[in-house]
Formats: C-alpha cells, structure tokens, sequence
C-alpha cells in the first residue's frame, strides 16, 4: 500500500505557484528518518530527499567560532564552494563562488536569500562586503543552492547559484537570556623581508653612484613597524526568546568593534533582530514576522601604504623637523615637493580620512495556511522589504603630500535603495 502525499504551494512575492506531488511506501518510514531533514526553498520547505538539486546544508551547531561575518561562519565547510577573505581589514568580508568565476566583467556573486526574501546586495556604496552588514549570531542555517535547478526557482537572478539563510526564531516556553562576548587581539605575523638601514647604507655605498650616496640618511626606520598596530576587537550579543501566551517571540541585540592592524582602520556594526512565530485558527496559520536593523561605521585605510611601506627609504626619518608637509619628512627636488618619489607612509595615514556608515533594514511576513479539509495542502505567501541608507566622505589634508597638489580635496556619496517584493 502506498501514502501518496500532495503538497501546494503559492508565493505571489515571487510569482511562482508549484504543485509538487511524490510518493513513498509505507515499508521505507522507519524509525530513524522520522524526522527527516528539510530545505527552505522558494515557495515553502520540502524535504531533502525530495529535491533534485545539488544542495550543501550547514547548520549552527558546524559553524567556525570567532567569525565577525557570514561568509566566515561557513568557510571551509562547503564541499565545491569558494570562500575567501576580500583582505584583512575589519569589515572586509568574503567573497563566495559558488560555480567559479564565469564572467570577467560581470558579478559572480550568488543570490542572497534570507527567510525566503531575496536580498539586493548589490552596489552597497562604503560597505565593503554587503554581507558584513548581517550580524553572524542571528543566522541558524546556510543551504547552498549549487546546480542550474535553482534558476527553476529564482530565475535568472541564480545563475550563479544561492545561498538561503534562515535566521534564529524563538520557541514557545520559559523566558530565556543567551549572552556571549569575544574580546580578540590581531597582530601581523611578520614583515617583508627588505633591507634594513645599515644594510641599505651598505648597498648603497658599494653600488650607487656619489649622488645617490649623498641623499642617505642617518637614521634607522621601520616603516612596516610603523603602519601597523596590535588591533583589539570584541563581539558581544545577547538574545532574548520565549513564548507570551502563544507567541514565540526572540530580539537580539549585537554590537561589533573591530580596528584593524593597519593604523586608522576600524569597523563597528551595531545590529537588531526580532522573530515572531504566532499561530492561529488551531494552528492551521502559522505567521512568521523577521525584522532586523543593521548600522555600521568605517574608517578605511589607504591601501597603497602597505606597499610604500617596504620601499621607502630605510635611513630617513619620519619627521622633517619642520612644518612642512604635515612636519613629515618627504623627498625633495629642486627645493620643492617631489612629487614622483614615494610618499612616506604615515603621513599617507594621517592625511587620508575615509569613513562611510550604513543602514540596513530587513523584515518579511510570512503566512502559510494548512486547509482545514485537506492539512496537506498549504497556502503559503511571503512578502520582504529591504532598505539602505548609506553616507561616506573621504577627505585628503592638503597639509600633507597626499593632497599637497590639488590643495586638499573632499568627496561626499550617499545613497538610499527601498525595494519590496
């Protein structure tokens, strides 16, 4: 005898309307698979066994300890996926492919799905990884879409593959208080092997010409020591969940600080959530409300300083002795700025300030109605709105040789994006 089960699903929020219709003998239940896995898809869940397509599924209790964001929960964890850190800095984020690189112009990035909304991240001005923007304490489980199935799906938004989050939701119950804090201390493992001063002195004198002997210096600088700085971070979170009177309910509430070993760079996220899980009509209507706000701050650091760090000279001082330039010392020619020469690199710190901040909100509804006369057969709408605010300046002092040509200079940006679907 055969249990033939038929489940419908509808989703005006992506305009897809699925009848799916499977079988399995009674023989193949058993008592180990009666809770069997499932996947939250586009339209509602499935099992998934039932589903045809390549998916990697990684849960909390999998994720890496200690990450600062979303990507870095899952890395190392997913068989075939590509995640790597955009940099070091704070903030940076990663960067996923999920089917390699397939265009050399456009985005290889995958789409974002979170409780079943599909996520705009793309052109977040001063943020450097949208993802970032999600505090990693609020997400319960990654199910990675790999193969052409998930265009069925998403369309053409898939091609290059999907990633769903679903985030943590309360559960009906006694009042309960999770805190967590991480207080995390960075420092550079090493430099770039290049010359030091007396052996740049050396070189100099046995190869240089006297004119090049004549602009040495006295003095004996590390400029890598210099730029970089033992960076402190902390991450703290703490999560209120419970039910009132039939209503699961969890807020969390996150706060991220993060300098980076690069001197000036530094990274603050402060982040909201809220789920709430009612039912209703003896639980034949299940409402599933998200809501979370995200705001973060940075300072970016001028990236050229790492490099001008290992070729500026040795022998000279970081500082002039003298008001000009910011009083740091900088190569010279003909009495005045040379402006070919490198740039000493902590006055390219010091010169360069570039912050941005960013608001992010998220928050769907979802209902799913099991009829009455038929419980299998579901209703199921879901319907998201997501808005981005962000502003940033990034301002070079004409005091310095960074904006010693141009007399100082200021450029301000900003953006506002509201979608609903």
């Amino acid at each position: 005898m055969k249990n033939f089960t038929t489940v419908l699903k509808i989703a005006p929020a992506f305009l897809l309307a699925s009848t799916v219709i499977h079988a399995q003998t009674k023989d193949s239940i058993t008592k180990e698979n009666k809770i069997e896995e499932v996947v939250l898809i586009g339209y509602g869940k499935q099992k998934k066994s039932d589903v045809t397509g390549s998916i990697t599924s990684v849960t909390a209790k999998d994720f890496n300890g200690g990450a600062t964001s979303a990507g870095q929960l899952i890395q190392g964890k997913t068989p075939g996926v590509q995640i790597t850190n955009n940099s070091g800095a704070p903030g940076s984020g990663t960067a996923i492919r999920i089917r390699g690189t397939a265009s050399l112009n456009g985005n290889n990035s995958p789409l974002i799905v979170i409780d079943g909304v599909p996520q705009d991240f793309v052109g977040v001005n001063g943020a450097s990884d949208p993802l970032s923007l999600i505090n990693p304490n609020d997400i319960e489980t990654f199910d990675i879409l790999k193969d052409a199935s998930a265009t069925a799906i998403y369309g053409n938004r898939a091609t290059n593959g999907v990633i769903l989050i679903t985030t943590k939701k309360g559960s009906a119950g006694k009042f309960k208080v999770n805190f967590s804090t991480v207080a995390s201390i960075s420092e550079k493992m090493g430099n770039v092997d290049v010359l030091n001063a007396d052996e740049f002195r050396n070189f100099v004198n046995t190869y240089a010409s006297n004119a090049y002997k004549a602009k040495l210096g006295t003095a004996n600088t590390n400029w890598q020591d210099l730029i970089y700085q033992t960076a402190w971070g902390t991450d703290n979170n703490v999560a209120f969940s419970g039910g009132i009177k039939g209503l699961p309910y969890r807020l969390s509430i996150g706060y991220n600080e993060q300098n980076g070993i690069v001197r000036t760079n530094s990274f603050r996220r402060t982040s909201v959530g809220l789920n709430l899980n009612p039912k209703f009509l003896d639980n034949h209507l299940s409402v599933n409300v998200n809501a979370k706000g995200t705001f973060t701050d940075n300072r970016f650091a001028d990236g050229g300083v790492i490099k001008s760090a290992t070729y500026f000279d040795p022998t000279q001082p970081v500082y002039s002795g003298n008001s000009n330039y910011g009083g740091y010392y900088e190569w010279l020619l003909n009495g005045g700025l040379n402006v070919n020469a490198n740039a000493n690199p902590l006055a390219s710190l010091m010169a360069i300030h570039d912050v941005s901040s960013v608001t992010r909100g998220l928050g769907n509804v979802q209902l799913d109605y099991k009829f009455h006369f038929l419980p299998e057969l579901h209703f199921n709408v879901n319907a998201g709105y997501d808005y981005t605010k962000s502003e940033g300046q990034k301002k070079i002092d004409a005091r310095y040789k960074a904006g010693f040509n141009d007399q100082g200079s200021s450029s301000l940006y900003s953006m506002e994006k509201k979608i609903s679907y």
